[in-house]
This record gives structure tokens, C-alpha cells and sequence, in this order.
């Protein structure tokens, strides 16, 4: 009989591709979520006609969803987040109550007999110098509310075993519910629709992973619970540890009409900076391998399907 998977959030950018990574390999999947995107969060459709797929339209926050949804699961992928340090501070309170309050809850009420993977995100590591890099020992120093809910979510887990946590690298690739905030996705749209792009803090590093890369580690971590629980791992690409300016510049090889303006004088909201080591998870026999230019090609065909943006003049 094969293995059951609640994937909470499964209609988010990660989880449309994680649901579709985890049927080919076999298991038995329901993605639960609470639609709170609407028509925008079609991606799973494709899946319908598998008897292997379940959809549970509810919130992860909520009790009796949850003890309904867990019935059923041998493993629990929580994806439902409030994600990125803008949406966490428009709405402080619901961020804190999906991003904390629906993890304790999950905490709570699993049993010791499931598995749980939580995708964090190593934003928990702050700003440093880069020159350092970032272990699992580090210590976790948040600047925004995103980056601390998520650490705290984490510890939660963790202390609730069996449990494998991974702090994603910021995430890039095309996925049924697209986000354009993650960096390399937003480097690329700005490159193909509008041109130009003004960058502060061009020397500010971060580390980069693709989707089907986390996805593929997902599947990793199920299959080797029983020496990878308990800990957490970061999980990026070990190539791209990389400056906004190399990113962008990156991304120019491909659109060589990218006008790229790296400002002298002001400040990105986003003060994260620093570069990662993925070596404990290479140690538990997993590593990154879709590259900076394979992500930037595939970006590059998906976005020449999109069509005129809404409220967009039509030139």
C-alpha cells in the first residue's frame, strides 16, 4: 500500500510542484489549502484525474480540518505559510497565526508515528558579512517577522519528532502558482518586460536553489527518515552563492538589453546578506544540481506565455 502525504499549502508555488513530484514517485497525495489566492491557484487541476490525488479545501489553523486531514497521513509536508517578509509585516497578526500558531497546532495534534518536513527558510541567518559560511550550527539572527515566525516554527517542530526541516535558499523556477518576489524570478520578469532595473546594495549575497531541486529533496529526506530526522539542513545550490550584481548580471547574459543601474546611495528594504554551506545535507546524500542558467532559460519560455498583465497598457 502506498505511503500518504498531507501537503498543507498545496496549491502555493511549492507545494503545485511537490504534489506532482510526489505522485510520480508513487505515493498517495492530499493537498489542503484555503484558497486565499481564488482563481489564481488553479495549478493542481492537471492532477484531478489521478485516483491518487485528494484536495481538502480548509485552513491549517483550524482544529477539526486538521484532525480530519491527518486521519489519513503517513507524512505531513507543511507548506501553508505566510510567505516573504512583506506579507508577513502588511498583516503581523495573521502572519504569526498561520506562520506559528497552525505549526504549534500541527505539533500538538500529530501523532509519533508521522512524519513531518517542514521547508523553512534560511532568511533566519540575517545579515553578516558573507564572507563566512552559514552552517546549521550558526547562530539565527531574523530581522523581519517572516524570517523569526519561521525560526520559531521551526524550533516547534523539531522539538516535536520525527522531523526534517531544510532552510530553503531563495527558490527560482516556473510553477503553476508563480510568485515573481523571489529574486532570480523577479530579476528575469523585470529583465523581459520592463527592461531596467535599479539595484541598491549590489554586493548583499544570497544562496539560490530550484524548485524541482527542493522537490527532489523532499522525496530524498522520505526515503532516508530514519538517519536524516531530527535536524535541520540547509538546502541551496552550492554554486550560487551570489551577489545582486552577479545575479543580475547573470541574467543580462540572457537579455543582453537588461538595463541594469547599481544605485551608490540608498537602501533595500531587504537587508538580508550572507552565503551558505549545504554540506550536511550532501553528507545525508543530497545535492542541488539544476544551475542559475537552467533556471533563467526556463523562466525566459514561461514568461513569453504570459500574456498582457492586468491594468496593463497594452504597448
Amino acid at each position: 500500500m502506498a505511503e500518504r502525504v498531507l501537503v498543507t499549502g498545496g496549491l502555493g508555488y511549492l507545494g503545485s510542484i511537490v504534489c506532482e513530484h510526489l505522485l510520480d514517485a508513487g505515493f498517495e497525495v492530499t493537498a489542503l489549502d484555503n484558497l486565499m489566492y481564488g482563481t489564481g491557484q488553479q495549478g493542481l487541476y492537471h492532477l484531478c484525474a489521478s485516483p491518487a490525488f485528494d484536495f481538502i479545501q480548509g485552513d491549517a489553523r483550524d482544529e477539526r480540518v486538521m484532525q480530519t486531514a491527518l486521519r489519513r497521513a503517513d507524512i505531513v509536508i507543511h507548506l501553508a505559510a505566510i510567505v516573504g517578509a512583506a506579507a508577513c509585516a502588511r498583516d503581523p497578526i495573521l502572519a504569526t497565526s498561520v506562520n506559528v500558531d497552525a505549526v504549534r497546532l500541527l505539533a500538538h495534534l500529530r501523532s509519533p508515528r508521522q512524519l513531518i518536513l517542514f521547508p523553512n527558510t534560511n532568511s533566519g541567518y540575517g545579515t553578516t558579512s558573507a564572507e563566512t559560511l552559514c552552517t546549521e550550527e550558526s547562530p539565527l539572527q531574523p530581522i523581519t517577522l517572516y524570517g523569526r515566525s519561521k525560526v520559531e516554527a521551526e524550533q516547534i517542530l523539531l522539538d516535536s519528532r520525527p522531523t526534517i526541516c531544510f532552510r530553503l535558499a531563495t527558490v527560482f523556477g516556473m510553477s503553476p502558482r508563480m510568485r515573481l518576489d523571489l529574486l532570480v524570478n523577479h530579476f528575469v520578469y523585470t529583465a523581459v518586460k520592463e527592461g531596467y532595473l535599479l539595484i541598491f546594495e549590489k554586493d548583499f549575497k544570497r544562496n539560490f536553489v530550484h524548485i524541482r531541486d527542493v522537490a527532489d529533496c523532499t522525496l530524498h529526506a522520505i526515503r532516508n527518515a530514519a538517519t536524516m530526522s531530527g535536524r535541520a539542513y540547509n538546502l541551496g545550490l552550492d554554486d550560487a552563492n551570489l551577489s545582486k550584481e552577479e545575479l543580475a548580471l547573470k541574467v543580462k547574459e540572457y537579455v543582453p538589453r537588461f538595463y541594469i543601474h547599481f544605485a551608490p546611495i540608498g537602501q533595500d528594504p531587504d537587508q538580508r546578506n550572507y552565503i551558505v554551506s549545504n554540506e550536511r545535507l550532501r553528507q545525508a546524500g543530497f545535492a542541488a544540481r539544476r544551475t542559475l542558467d537552467d533556471g533563467i532559460k526556463e523562466l525566459l519560455k514561461g514568461y513569453r506565455m504570459e500574456g498582457r498583465p492586468l491594468f496593463h497598457n497594452a504597448a
